[in-house]
């Protein structure tokens, strides 16, 4: 393989794997390769740099933005740029380039299945906290402790400048559930992103909060960036798909934080149904025997999404909290 791939694949911190180096060459030609390893920089600097065309490169450049993997800077005019800083930006962006072929996203699903699970054990060790965090259900339902502006998916959407929706990369690559595709949220900048990119639609705040609805009656779980805003995306991610849900459930790799909150089930109220048992991932929910049996709720296991809230037959779930507001980075 052209050795400008596997330098790629170093800049992102996977000098060493061959199907990050493999995805750069799906990705990028040859010149593409040399633009890419020139930069950071604006677009007439990396020509003369390179000897190339100045059309030619920001031609490139355009594509490699289309990409996923070139990202402007508007501190400067014109701008200056820069390709994707880890591996992270690398799979969220680049899984969304609207040409990408088939070739391109099965070979994500096999870094995804023969190497994440050994990265993400070792970004977990590194790590002083998860880089994402689980939200609580808002939407549908309260929970009876107030939730924080930061927590509440409901204002985080009603007070956005802009939202944009895009298809979920994980369900995109992985294809292991039949759960709704067009479900990524993006908020202010990245919904401007996404939208410059081509690669979402902009939504209102009206059906952004349906997504949102549709999205915790099928069982997905609302996710965000691990610090106290929602101003990026808001992903509603599957036990079975995603980058951290699965690793997290299978092999307890804590690459995601959970909610400030915690289930808690009136045993007065429960039927017994079983239902919440069903909903629940993190097998955080168990049967109790007595004269009925009731369903209770083991705190250390519970994320705190409410899935197991919305569709409670008896009304019998709530959500209280259990972690202090600074258990989220930047919050009071």
């Amino acid at each position: 393989m052209n050795p400008k791939y596997q330098e790629l694949a170093g800049r992102i911190g996977l000098q060493h794997s061959p199907r990050i180096a493999g995805l750069w060459a799906l990705l990028a030609d040859d010149t593409e390769a040399d633009i890419l390893l020139a930069m950071p920089g604006q677009a007439q600097d990396l020509a003369a740099k390179l000897g190339l065309d100045p059309r030619e490169v920001q031609h490139k450049i355009d594509e490699l933005f289309r990409k996923g993997v070139a990202f402007p800077s508007g501190k400067t005019d014109p701008p200056t740029w820069r390709m994707c800083r880890d591996l992270i930006q690398f799979h969220d962006a680049s899984i969304l380039w609207p040409e990408a072929p088939q070739e391109f996203l099965s070979l994500w699903r096999e870094f995804m299945d023969t190497e994440w699970f050994d990265l993400a054990k070792v970004f977990s060790q590194t790590m002083t906290k998860p880089f994402t965090r689980v939200i609580p259900v808002g939407v549908s339902l309260k929970p009876r402790t107030q939730i924080l502006d930061f927590e509440s998916v409901r204002q985080a959407v009603e007070g956005a400048s802009n939202l944009a929706v895009t298809k979920c990369t994980c369900r995109l690559t992985m294809g292991n559930c039949d759960r709704p595709l067009e479900v990524c949220l993006q908020v202010n900048r990245a919904a401007d992103y996404t939208l410059a990119r081509g690669t979402g639609r902009q939504v209102s705040a009206e059906e952004a909060l349906d997504i949102l609805r549709r999205c915790e009656e099928e069982g997905l779980i609302h996710v965000t960036m691990n610090k106290s805003s929602m101003d990026h995306f808001i992903c509603n991610c599957c036990p079975c798909c995603c980058q951290t849900m699965p690793v997290l459930i299978k092999g307890g790799v804590h690459v995601v934080d959970p909610s400030r909150f915690a289930a808690e089930i009136d045993p007065d109220l429960c039927s017994g149904c079983g239902l919440c048992q069903e909903r629940c991932y993190f097998e955080a929910i168990e049967f109790v025997d007595g004269e009925g049996s009731v369903s209770k709720v083991a705190a250390d296991k519970c994320m705190g999404c409410g899935l197991c809230q919305v569709t409670c037959p008896e009304e019998a779930i709530e959500l209280v909290e259990v972690r202090e507001t600074h258990f989220v980075p930047g919050a009071a």
